[in-house]
Order: C-alpha cells, then sequence, then structure tokens
C-alpha cells in the first residue's frame, strides 16, 4: 500500500478543531476535542473519547471506549486499552503498557470481561512500566519507569520496582517529598506545604 492510499482513508473531519497527522488513522464515531494533535502512524478507534489539548505521540493505539481528560500527554509506542480512563493532566511515558484482561487465552474470547483501569488527575506512568488492569492510579501518583504495578495507588506515592513498591511521596510537581517530625512537607519547586496524616497526604 503506498503513501497515496494511506492518505485517502484519513478522514478530515473536525481538522479545524484539532490536528492529526497524514498518517494517522482516525476512526468514525469517536470524539476528538479542540487543541488536541496525533502524530504519526497513530490509530484513534470509534467510540473512544479524548478531550481538549491532549498530546499523542507516534505508533499510539487508542481503543474503543477509552476516555482521556484534558491536557493528557501520550508518548511514543503507548497502547491504551478498552477499560482504561485517565484524568486531566495525565503523563503516560514511551512504551507504557496498560492490560485489560486478567487471564488472557488466545483461544478464549474475553470480550465484555475487560477489567476497569482510572489513571487519577496528574499522575505520572513511566517508561516501560506496566499497569496491570482493575487496579487503580491515585491523583499525582508518580509510577517509576520500569514499575508492574499490581495493586492499587494511592493519590501522590511514588512506587518503583517489579512488583512495584511504594518509596515515598511525590508533590503535584513531581518533586520527593521528604516529611518532618511534625509530618510536614514543602515541595522545594513550588513552595507547596503538604501533610502526611493516616498514610494519606494532603496538599494544605
Amino acid at each position: 500500500m503506498d503513501m497515496t492510499t494511506i492518505k485517502l482513508q484519513v478522514p478530515t473531519k473536525n481538522q479545524d478543531t484539532y490536528f492529526s497527522h497524514e498518517t494517522a488513522v482516525i476512526d468514525d464515531n469517536c470524539t476528538i476535542e479542540k487543541g488536541t494533535k496525533i502524530w504519526h502512524f497513530s490509530h484513534i478507534m470509534s467510540g473512544c473519547h479524548i478531550k481538549e489539548r491532549c498530546n499523542i505521540g507516534q505508533n499510539v493505539v487508542i481503543s474503543p471506549e477509552v476516555v482521556l481528560g484534558n491536557n493528557v500527554k501520550v508518548q511514543n509506542n503507548v497502547s491504551i486499552y478498552t477499560g482504561v480512563t485517565c484524568d486531566d493532566d495525565v503523563f503516560l511515558g514511551p512504551s507504557c503498557v496498560f492490560t485489560n484482561v486478567v487471564n488472557p487465552r488466545s483461544a478464549v474470547n474475553r470480550r465484555g470481561q475487560y477489567s476497569r483501569t482510572y489513571v487519577g488527575k496528574g499522575a505520572t506512568i513511566g517508561a516501560n512500566a506496566t499497569i496491570v488492569c482493575g487496579h487503580d492510579i491515585g491523583a499525582y501518583a508518580f509510577i517509576g519507569a520500569g514499575a508492574v504495578i499490581t495493586k492499587t495507588v494511592k493519590p501522590y506515592a511514588l512506587v518503583v520496582g517489579n512488583p512495584a513498591r511504594q518509596i515515598g511521596w511525590m508533590s503535584e510537581y513531581g518533586c520527593r517529598l521528604n516529611f518532618n517530625e511534625d509530618q510536614l512537607a514543602v515541595c522545594e519547586e513550588s513552595n507547596d506545604t503538604y501533610e502526611l496524616l493516616n498514610d494519606q497526604v494532603i496538599k494544605l
């Protein structure tokens, strides 16, 4: 198939509100809001909803029923499967992986049994991390590169490793929080103050 044929298959509807590279494939009946950019060789599938000012990198697949909030950044080679919802300002690092079936078999059709995964506002998922389905990620959590998530992650938590374990807390700016004896910490970049109370972080 030559490039001319590929170009003819790319819909041009709504191009006044979002940008898509000529090699991107955008199926019918998906919702893409203003200011979003979709780059080379990405596939946006029918039934997904991409909100405003998102940036979809190269070779990304966004499956039916996926929802991306405003200002979500998706780096290259990420597949976001049915069952995933990302809140506003989420960062998905290069080649990170979502699953949506706990026990997949090639010979067994488990469509309709997809587990749900919710990624909270402002969370970061590092490069090559794997998110095993059904485990939500709290707001502003930070998933280190290569981590494998096998349980729910608390808001503001910093988790690393395989299986992932929590090693600390992060601010909304992505700085490590160091709590004093009064269980207070100040973000070195924003100067915002946080409190650690009952193993939960609260921004004051």
